[in-house]
């Protein structure tokens, strides 16, 4: 016979049950069925399994049946609560609390393991809130995305801060350079260290006790990767952050520090005024706001979205897709019609494939941007679009604005047109009647699924940063 701990342990209370409803003591049992009444003891506990042949005898002496004593079911409610609280503590989420389990007496109440069971409870529902599935991480993003809708996805307070700390360090204009970003570190208390051994699920780690903010080495020489990693590092501090209490507070901390970021690399002053002078001149492009100011073309583009609508009363999309079409990153404020799921999440689904984002892939010369009209249900708009590639494979990012707001950007010009009918189905979802008809039961395809659609974040202070490895590094560094 097999039987799990958890089944050990409803049989034991059964057997107890029985041989108690017959007034017997554990010697006197187990003199009947042959055994010492401290092997009888740990049958009941739960801690050993016993021979077919034993539960045999003991149903003889208890006048029941071996069905009876194998069922599933606790014997009464007082069992059912001690088998309860036996699951409860020796799950997972109690063991994390390193503390000793309650041992439950004869003289303990049901209304002490009731009340016992209930911070359990209370536990496990803390615990389920606290970890975010991808549908609740989804509806939080969409969430954040809206509220930055409504605000032009504009932050004052934040533009204002990064100002002040760029002129305490010395920067009047021209491209951040990572001397003065090393600057306003200093003039915060830390030190920018670089190490080979940062934890594979962090870009950085503040040392808050020792002054220092870490960062990989292979940031150095050159490029905005360090720049950025080292201003979001500080903008924590900055900003006053608190480890976020849910999902949808380290959303709102990341977008904060990504923001203050962005913020430093292209100020908003200077920002404003070269964007005002090429629109002046009709001769927006995305490549020369990133040029001036020594960022990746995927900074210069957001950075638009923050300033355009606010002093250049111009409304704009966002995109940035990879190769097979998914839209992993997005903002839109002009109406262009992108597709989502029932949470109103855009990211992770498809983009029309005769939109820009996806047409340029398909060019030959990939080294200037894409310039491109789409008709869609809901207006015609212009993009601009440049492709790209990283680890994970190539992708594009794409600013876009409605037609009446084309005449100010190059590339205004070009004659490339796509017409779009999503979200219907049959402009790029549906394949066509014949070829339906020719392949329908003659074909089967084997999707390719992303393995992160079925990971829930792990838990902790900070969604998908294991704190054992950050812990571990710190006290490998604290003393240097």
């Amino acid at each position: 016979m097999s039987t799990s701990g958890l089944e050990l342990s409803t049989l034991g209370h059964r057997i107890r049950h029985h041989r108690l409803a017959r007034g017997l003591t554990l010697d006197e049992l187990g003199a009947t069925v042959g055994v010492a009444g401290s092997q009888l003891s740990l049958i009941e506990n739960g801690k050993r399994e016993p021979k077919l042949s034993l539960l045999q005898a003991i149903a003889l002496a208890t006048d029941t049946e071996v069905t009876d004593l194998i069922s599933g079911e606790p014997p009464n409610r007082r069992a059912a609560l001690e088998i309860e609280l036996e699951r409860a503590q020796a799950g997972s989420v109690f063991r994390q609390l390193g503390i000793a389990p309650v041992r439950v007496s004869k003289g303990m109440s049901d209304e002490t393991i009731e009340s016992i069971l209930g911070l359990h409870r209370e536990l496990l529902r803390r615990e389920r809130e606290a970890i975010a599935t991808p549908e609740e991480a989804r509806r939080a993003n969409t969430e954040l995305r809206i509220r930055m809708r409504e605000r032009g996805n504009y932050l004052p307070e934040i533009e204002r801060l990064a100002e002040k700390q760029l002129k305490a360090a010395g920067h009047t204009s021209g491209a951040l350079s990572h001397r003065t970003v090393s600057i306003m570190a200093e003039q915060l208390g830390f030190e920018l260290l670089y190490v080979n051994d940062l934890p594979h699920s962090t870009r950085s780690v503040t040392d808050l006790e020792n002054g220092r903010i870490y960062l990989p080495p292979a940031s150095i020489p050159g490029g905005h990767g360090l720049r950025s990693m080292a201003l979001q590092a500080m903008a924590h501090r900055l900003l006053g952050h608190t480890p976020p209490t849910d999902y949808a507070d380290f959303l709102q901390q990341r977008l904060e520090i990504n923001y203050y970021a962005a913020c430093c690399l292209m100020p908003e002053t200077a920002a404003v005024s070269f964007l005002q002078q090429a629109k002046k001149d009709r001769n927006l492009a995305v490549e020369d706001f990133r040029d001036a100011f020594g960022v990746t073309h995927e900074g210069a583009g957001m950075r638009m979205t923050n300033l355009m609508t606010e002093h250049l009363g111009m409304q704009l999309h966002f995109l940035r897709v990879d190769a097979t079409g998914a839209i992993t990153r997005v903002y839109e404020n002009d109406g262009i019609p992108l597709p989502m799921d029932v949470t109103g999440s855009i990211e992770g689904q498809r983009v029309c494939r005769h939109f820009s984002a996806r047409q340029a892939f398909t060019q030959q010369n990939r080294t200037t941007e894409h310039h491109q009209y789409v008709d869609t249900p809901g207006g015609t708009y212009w993009s601009s679009t440049q492709t790209g590639s990283s680890g994970e494979g190539e992708f594009s990012v794409t600013v876009g604005v409605a037609f009446d707001d084309s005449r100010w950007w190059r590339g205004r010009e070009t004659s490339e047109r796509a017409v779009s009918h999503c979200p219907d189905e049959s402009c790029c979802r549906r394949p066509p009647a014949d070829a339906t008809d020719r392949w329908k039961g003659r074909a089967w395809p084997s999707a390719r699924v992303h393995t992160h659609m079925f990971s829930p974040l792990p838990r902790g202070a900070f969604p998908g940063v294991d704190d054992n490895e950050v812990y571990t590094f710190l006290d490998r560094h604290a003393g240097e």
